[in-house]
């Protein structure tokens, strides 16, 4: 009796490695993808360019929620936006601009009406301003004029002009002052 042997399946990749690191704007989309369905948005670009989609000034006072499509269809759907109180009056009236404005974005009639909720719209976290790079000492200057790449010369200025206005190493908490916790364990 003899059994005949099959390769075996090789499992789906999910991505080619590329040896290096990738920026999350790259791959965002991936993963986040799944969660923007969830809530109704075919594109999570919707989300990320609401600023270019409406304008700097209504980005501010409102946000997508979801978009609601008829059962099976892609197109008629309706767009939830979050609306701070006092401004709902005026980005309803609005409403036919912000329409064409996401239809103009997805480049056909996604978008047939509006549903507007009064609600705080969340703000990004202010970003604490980074240290100015200090001048470069002319001692490591003359060594960086040496190197040939220039790319890697302007990295390396950088570094040595943010290590050089930065106040010494980072300050952690003493490895000492954490007690070992001790586990006892019946022996029978």
């Amino acid at each position: 009796m003899t059994r005949s042997m099959s390769k075996p399946v090789k499992a789906k990749e999910d991505a080619p490695r590329r040896n290096r690191a990738r920026a999350t704007g790259d791959i965002i989309a991936d993963i986040g993808g799944v969660a923007f369905k969830r809530f109704g948005f075919v594109q999570s670009a919707v989300v990320s360019r609401w600023k270019e989609i409406v304008g700097e000034r209504y980005a501010k006072v409102s946000s997508p929620e979801s978009i609601r499509f008829p059962t099976g269809k892609k197109s008629g759907g309706t767009l939830t936006l979050l609306v701070e109180g006092a401004h709902a009056p005026l980005v309803q009236h609005l409403g036919p601009m912000i329409i064409e404005r996401v239809n103009r974005f997805f480049g056909y009639q996604a978008i047939v009406q509006i549903a507007f909720r009064q609600g705080r719209v969340p703000t990004a976290p202010v970003r604490p301003a980074r240290p100015k790079p200090a001048p470069i000492s002319a001692e490591l200057g003359e060594g960086l004029r040496a190197i040939a790449d220039p790319e890697l010369r302007a990295c390396l200025e950088s570094l040595a002009g943010h290590i050089a206005g930065s106040n010494g190493a980072p300050a952690f908490e003493s490895i000492d002052s954490i007690p070992i916790p001790i586990i006892r364990s019946k022996i029978t």
